[in-house]
């Protein structure tokens, strides 16, 4: 962990890689969506693991590759989302809280910028409330996390979970697996448990 180096000046205590080491020392065997980029980069170097899909294009689709995966098999699953990626396709906030699956938990990494490309500000960085799109979405349980003692309260749960963090990407390799490799991996993860 100390190998990492952050890009970000900001003085503020939690970094997206420290949401994600919580997130993944937390999580046992829940299947998890991670969005593309960096924050797919951080989550393979902190965890590599078989239930773990690492998204390596398709911005703002996590959510909804997420949603189609916990409406077709048990296990709970668990996206982790950009406020970037989730600005992209602001309408599956819609389409989850319709089909509201008791197995499905949104986590959106609220870091207000870019990060993957260059740390741009978002709109979450002026204006864009993101707990108040998911509840008028009609998303029940929407929650709120900035520290680990936070994010570990509810980690558990389902519904939208929105971590606050400040900008900034930890310095990771490049994952070393083909897509193909990556995808294959997880629906194998899956059929082991679903008998699909």
């Amino acid at each position: 962990m100390n190998s990492y180096i952050y890009k970000t000046t900001n003085t503020s205590t939690m970094q997206r890689i420290h949401a994600i080491k919580t997130i993944a020392k937390e999580l046992t065997n829940e299947l998890i969506v991670c969005n593309l980029g960096i924050p797919s980069r951080e989550l393979h170097a902190l965890n590599n693991k078989n239930t773990h899909f690492y998204m390596l294009g398709s911005m703002g689709l996590a959510s909804s590759i997420g949603l189609g995966i916990s409406l077709a098999q048990p296990r709970k699953v668990v996206v982790i989302d950009g406020d970037g990626s989730i600005l992209m396709n602001l309408g599956s906030l819609a389409t989850i809280a319709n089909h509201a699956p008791k197995n499905y938990l949104h986590i959106i990494i609220d870091n207000q910028c870019y990060g993957s490309t260059g740390c741009q500000p978002t709109a979450t960085s002026k204006t864009t409330n993101l707990s108040a799109i998911a509840s008028g979405a009609g998303i029940h349980n929407v929650k709120t996390a900035s520290t680990t003692e936070e994010i570990q309260a509810n980690i558990h749960n389902t519904g939208t979970l929105i971590i606050t963090t400040d900008p900034g990407n930890a310095k990771t390799p490049i994952i070393n697996q083909e897509p193909t490799e990556i995808k294959n991996r997880f629906m194998q993860e899956i059929k082991q448990t679903t008998h699909i």
